[in-house]
């Protein structure tokens, strides 16, 4: 686990949800007709969705990463960029399977309501009707309260050394005798141990192993080729790695063997160590057991994301609701997430993202009949956040799916929150960062008293005196747009967003050249953004 993981997992069991009077728009409305697709010049603000990914790369000095695009139900884009290695000749394709991390948490909700529609398991069970041996205080915790993450229970993923390999019960006697973190029910804390878990049960339910229950009744039936568990590299993965070869070429299987060309092989993640990227061994993914140890390629998420539209994967509607909508909590609290999965006020959209061991991984669902597009984004780099890229290549395939902001000159990502919400979160962020708010300016409540209507719009001014003086005495003219400040605003649609100016633009303007600062700036703000927007700490 590498160093911060900690205090954002304590972030997210800190943050109280009081959004029991939010609304949320995951009905479709009735679409926009007729439906225009299959514009082959796809860009956003001049800008390619190669350029962008490239430049996304390059920022952020990815080994590799893959893409995959659905507008349901075609594929039409898939595509690999860079490597899958940084030491091996094995380059990213459309069929390299990466760890999806935090995604594998869809997979195990699949498997829970496919048991649920067979009548072996119900929502309302309490955890201990299918795992026997669990402290008291779990043992009336529904199933439902782990898909909702409203267990309490601490995440056992503090614990891990990535090093060791353990078994399902060894990693809840990591938290076994640590005591809930908030009464269950009650709020929301990401936790790989409810995940865990409900693996469990799905192994008690359904007969067999929880691996190979999806593959089964997932994998299988989907024919998805590029996705496995680690332990099935040997048999099923085509890695062509000769002890030696001659000139830069490590393949030469390809030439004899048809399964080789385009092979479906694993990448190699990578965790930034002192500066250094330094490899991750793919076992370290199985100690994810339900939460993240599943590996996939971008093209086989995206069929099996066109899968969850209907009855392929799930059978009813009402069943298929229950976790591809906002959850209402036993204390009446509405949750704009479940089981990994978040929602925003945009009709139809949700996301499911995260980090695993030396990778990270993102997938996005507009699922409104008018849109039906989907993005998966998978690199093998730890701690890398996709939110804003994906929003941007889905703005190039329908323009009304991003904020209408050119995300060069501002960052912008859509909050899972309304607008007064997302401004608490923004100045409860700062505070626990004990970064001062200068001032605050309610642009709705000024028009107001000029007998003017506008929106919610709200603009919360900050920053490190330190860090702008630095910056300064640079470039005295830079303080027009020092200190820092965020935005935060409600379109037309009833889609609140988060905003704050692209740094790198700024300092370019100004013509300052010190990466290190802006670089650090940006982060801050990104993770301010991030905790302000999201339900679950990443």
């Amino acid at each position: 686990m590498r160093l911060g993981q900690n205090t954002r997992l304590m972030l997210s069991a800190a943050g109280v949800l009081s959004v029991s009077s939010m609304t949320f728009a995951q009905t479709a409305p009735t679409p926009v007709l007729p439906i225009v697709r299959g514009d082959y010049r796809l860009a956003t603000y001049g800008e390619t969705i190669d350029k962008l990914v490239a430049d996304f790369i390059e920022k952020h000095k990815l080994p590799g990463l893959s893409m995959a695009i659905v507008q349901a139900p075609y594929i039409p884009r898939s595509a690999g960029y860079g490597k899958a290695s940084l030491d091996l000749d094995e380059l990213a394709s459309t069929k390299t399977m990466w760890n999806i991390g935090p995604i594998t948490q869809a997979f195990t909700a699949v498997a829970v309501m496919q048991l649920k529609e067979a009548g072996k398991l119900n929502l309302s069970d309490p955890i201990s009707r299918h795992v026997p041996g669990l402290p008291a205080a779990w043992q009336r915790i529904t199933i439902l309260q782990l898909m909702q993450h409203s267990s309490g229970i601490a995440d056992y993923r503090v614990h891990l050394d990535d090093a060791k390999q353990y078994r399902p019960t060894e990693l809840l006697d990591l938290v076994r005798a640590e005591p809930l973190r908030f009464k269950s029910g009650t709020q929301v804390a990401l936790s790989a141990t409810d995940a865990a878990l409900l693996a469990l049960a799905i192994e008690h339910a359904g007969g067999m192993p929880y691996r190979e229950f999806v593959r089964r009744h997932q994998i299988d039936p989907m024919h998805l080729d590029s996705t496995m568990f680690a332990d099935e590299f040997a048999a099923k993965a085509k890695i062509d790695r000769p002890a030696s070869h001659p000139g830069d070429n490590q393949h030469s299987r390809f030439k004899a063997e048809e399964p080789f060309i385009n092979p479906v092989e694993p990448a190699t993640g990578y965790r930034i160590v002192g500066g250094q990227a330094m490899r991750v061994t793919p076992e370290a993914s199985s100690n994810l057991f339900g939460f993240g140890d599943l590996w996939s390629s971008a093209e086989d998420i995206s069929k099996w994301d066109i899968g969850l539209a209907g009855s392929v994967l799930i059978k009813e509607l009402g069943d298929r609701d229950v976790i591809y909508m906002p959850t209402r909590l036993a204390n009446g609290t509405v949750v704009p997430a479940m089981l990994g999965w978040e929602f925003t006020h945009h009709p139809g959209f949700m996301e499911i993202k995260g980090d695993s061991p030396g990778f990270s991984s993102y997938l996005s669902r507009f699922t409104a009949s008018d849109e039906l597009v989907c993005v998966t984004l998978l690199t093998n780099k730890e701690g890398v956040d996709f939110t804003v890229l994906a929003r941007q290549i889905a703005q190039a395939y329908k323009s009304d799916l991003g904020p209408g902001v050119d995300q060069a000159q501002m960052v912008v990502q859509e909050s899972k929150y309304g607008p007064a919400e997302t401004v608490s979160r923004i100045r409860n962020a700062l505070t626990d960062a004990k970064v001062p708010v200068f001032a605050t300016v309610d642009h709705a409540a000024n028009a107001q008293s000029a007998d003017l209507q506008l929106r919610p719009t709200t603009v919360i001014t900050f920053g490190n005196p330190k860090v702008g003086t630095k910056l300064m005495n640079k470039i005295q003219a830079i303080g027009l747009d020092l200190p820092l400040r965020m935005l935060v605003w409600e379109d037309a649609r009833g889609r609140t967003w988060v905003g704050y100016s692209n740094l790198d633009t700024l300092a370019a303007r100004y013509g300052i050249e010190d990466p290190a600062t802006i670089g650090a700036m940006s982060m801050f703000m990104d993770g301010v953004a991030r905790r302000a927007a999201n339900v679950y700490a990443y």
